[in-house]
Parts: structure tokens; C-alpha cells; sequence
């Protein structure tokens, strides 16, 4: 059981599948594990899976010999407080459940994506309207539903692994959906697919049970962005700039970007407004 907004919340026991490759992009290892999630019902049978992410310790940011790297020092440690995130990127048919709930602060296009499929990643949202679609989920359910830090996103991503990828020293296109005419180190070139796919399509997970963390579509954060880790907070937080203007923060590099984008610590940004079809969000819930 865990407290959220005062309620004590049943979850559910779930198993997934997580792999290791080498430097080469060959499986090494292949394991069963199990993670806890909580099914949060948007009506109209459309459930969002809110996976329990324990708090801890990392260091955010990549190493100088990590090939490829760029805006990712100082590393520094960071301590996190445990939450919940989606399993999956927001998918098109929980856009739509939320789309229909009272507006908050901005209107939301029940069906903005480009690249159509219930089980898609939504896309072609700025980062206002997945702020807006977050506030009327949280309104709706009364739990504090929001963007993730960048530092929980990278937390969360590496799922205690301290390599480029979560699977390992490189990453393949049997893995994830990325630009597969580039490679990353020693791996082969692969598929280029040109468009989003059904989210967990590729059916592995990381060791904290999420699903699709490299490639696919770019993840907002709640973060405005800064250009390197000078300054920045070390308990996990959301790390806001004094600027009137200011870009946000993307995580995870998408179906459009080569392999080198889809790295745990790879840092990109875009302006808040801005909408793209390669661009969704997961959402995070804080926990007590």
C-alpha cells in the first residue's frame, strides 16, 4: 500500500522483462522481474498505469569518456524521494479521457497527434498542455498528478544502471525506436522506422519497470532549462529559472533522433508553446 493525498491505494503486482547487451549491441542477459503499479481509471475503460518508483540516491549527468555527450556536467549527486510514473508514455486514448475533463487553463485537441493509434504516444503537445492535461487529471482524481524533474526523469530512466542506455553500453533498434541508419559505439545500424509506435512494442522494460524510457517520442519536463548542472538542486526537485522566457526541458530523444539523443543523460529543449510530432510526456505523481 502506498498514502497519496491521504488515501491508502491498492497496487498491483506486475512482472516485465529487462535486458543487457554488449558494447556490440548483442543480448548478454535477460531477466524476469516484478514492480508494483497503481491503475488510475480515466473512465471509459481507459486506465493509466502509474508504476511505484523507489526513492534513492544517483549521479546525474554522464562521465568524460562517455562517447557522444554534450551539457551533461558537472555529475553530482542527487537523492530522490520515491513517486509514481506513468509505465508508458501518455498514450492517445488517455489524452483523449483527460481532454474531455473541465478545462483548467487551456484548451486541449482531443486528438492533436499525427501518427494515429489508441496505443500510440500522444504527440504534437506543447509543454502548456501536458502542464494542463496533468492539472485536470489532478483535479479529477484529487492526487497531485504533474511533470516530471529532470532529475526523476534521469532517475528513472537509468533504473541504477550508470551506462549510456539502460540496457547497456549501446542500444539497437530491436530495443527502441530511433533513427537506426546511426549507431551508437559498436552496435550495427538497424531500423528506421519514421513513426511512433504502439508504446511497450518492444516489450522490455527497465529494472524499475518502465517501457519506452529510450526513443520513441522526446518527454517534456517540468524543468526550464539550463545549459549545464552548475547550481543545480540536489534533492530530486523542479529546477525553475528567474526568466520570463525560457525554454523547456526534453528527455529520452524520439523515433526522428540517431541513437546518441536516446541516452540517459542526453539534455534537450524547446521552446514551452512549441508542438512537434515527435514531442509527448509521461506523467508523475508525487507520493506520501
Amino acid at each position: 500500500m502506498v498514502w497519496i493525498a491521504g488515501e491508502k491505494l491498492p497496487f498491483r503486482v506486475f512482472q516485465f522483462e529487462v535486458v543487457t547487451v554488449n558494447a556490440q549491441g548483442k543480448e548478454i542477459n535477460r531477466r524476469q522481474q516484478s514492480g508494483q503499479f497503481f491503475p488510475e481509471d480515466l473512465g471509459g475503460g481507459v486506465i493509466l498505469e502509474m508504476v511505484a518508483i523507489p526513492g534513492g540516491s544517483f549521479v546525474m549527468g554522464s562521465p568524460d569518456d562517455e562517447p557522444e555527450r554534450n551539457n551533461e556536467s558537472p555529475r553530482h549527486l542527487v537523492d530522490v524521494a520515491g513517486f509514481l510514473m506513468g509505465k508508458f508514455p501518455v498514450t492517445q486514448a488517455q489524452w483523449r479521457a483527460v481532454a474531455a475533463l473541465p478545462k483548467i487553463n487551456t484548451d486541449l485537441d482531443p486528438d492533436p497527434s499525427q501518427f494515429k493509434g489508441a496505443n500510440r504516444p500522444v504527440e504534437q503537445v506543447s509543454w502548456d498542455e501536458a502542464m494542463e492535461f496533468c492539472g485536470r487529471l489532478s483535479k479529477k482524481t484529487g492526487r497531485n498528478y504533474r511533470l516530471p524533474s529532470e532529475a526523476e526523469w534521469e532517475y528513472a530512466c537509468r533504473a541504477g544502471t550508470n551506462t549510456p542506455f539502460h540496457f547497456g553500453e549501446t542500444i539497437t533498434s530491436d530495443l527502441a525506436n530511433y533513427n537506426g541508419n546511426y549507431v551508437y559505439g559498436a552496435a550495427p545500424k538497424g531500423k528506421y522506422r519514421k513513426e511512433t509506435t504502439p508504446v511497450g512494442s518492444f516489450k522490455i522494460a527497465n529494472a524499475f519497470g518502465l517501457y519506452d524510457m529510450h526513443g520513441n517520442v522526446w518527454e517534456w519536463c517540468a524543468d526550464d532549462w539550463h545549459e549545464n548542472y552548475e547550481g543545480a538542486p540536489n534533492d530530486g526537485s523542479i529546477w525553475s529559472s528567474s526568466d520570463e522566457i525560457v525554454k523547456r526541458v526534453l528527455r529520452g530523444g524520439s523515433w526522428y533522433f540517431n541513437p546518441r539523443n536516446c541516452r540517459s543523460a542526453f539534455r534537450a529543449r524547446n521552446n514551452h508553446g512549441n508542438r512537434y510530432d515527435l514531442i509527448g510526456f509521461r506523467a508523475v505523481c508525487s507520493v506520501e
